[in-house]
């Protein structure tokens, strides 16, 4: 594999270097002093093949998304998934049985969105214990004092969903 494969490789390894180099704030020789670990070459080398790989990406665009987003207190576990706002694996989450909330964005909403306000949420030091996302709907848990700022920065990342490559 040429440098350029394994510099290409090695920042697909990391959605926010990719995300970076599209939107073209990337110092380049700082990146590849970061990936001299993955990628055997010189750092002035890896520094050109990230330049390149960035000139090929198409421009970071944003476009806003339309939902609505509403809290829903005392999510928690149940054995009814009939009855549940949010299932992953095993774990079926419903209204009235605990003491996480729900914030429940529906609308124009995907996997995309989903993937942008779990930035988001990361960046605001919002803890998400639980997400799906499925028929135009993104379903989030989290601890219930976080409900509030959660559906303020839902609300705030879905005006700016990152357009795929």
């Amino acid at each position: 594999m040429s440098l350029a494969e394994d510099a290409r490789d090695a920042v697909r390894r990391r959605p926010f270097l990719f995300a970076s180099l599209r939107a073209n704030v990337v110092n380049y020789t700082a990146a590849a002093r970061f990936l001299s670990d993955d990628v055997d070459g010189d750092a002035e080398s890896i520094a050109t093949a990230l330049r390149r790989f960035a000139e090929s990406l198409p421009d970071y665009e944003t476009a806003a998304r339309t939902a609505h987003v509403s809290m829903e207190s005392g999510l928690g576990e149940t054995d009814d998934p009939d009855d549940a706002l949010l299932v992953v694996g095993g774990t079926a989450l419903a209204p009235g049985e605990g003491s996480l909330t729900g914030v429940v964005a529906s609308g124009d909403a995907d996997a995309s969105a989903l993937r942008h306000v779990l930035g988001r949420l990361d960046a605001a030091g919002v803890g998400v214990r639980a997400a799906g996302v499925a028929d135009d709907a993104i379903v989030l848990a989290v601890e219930r004092r976080d409900g509030p700022d959660t559906v303020r920065v839902v609300e705030d990342a879905l005006d700016a969903v990152p357009e795929s490559e």
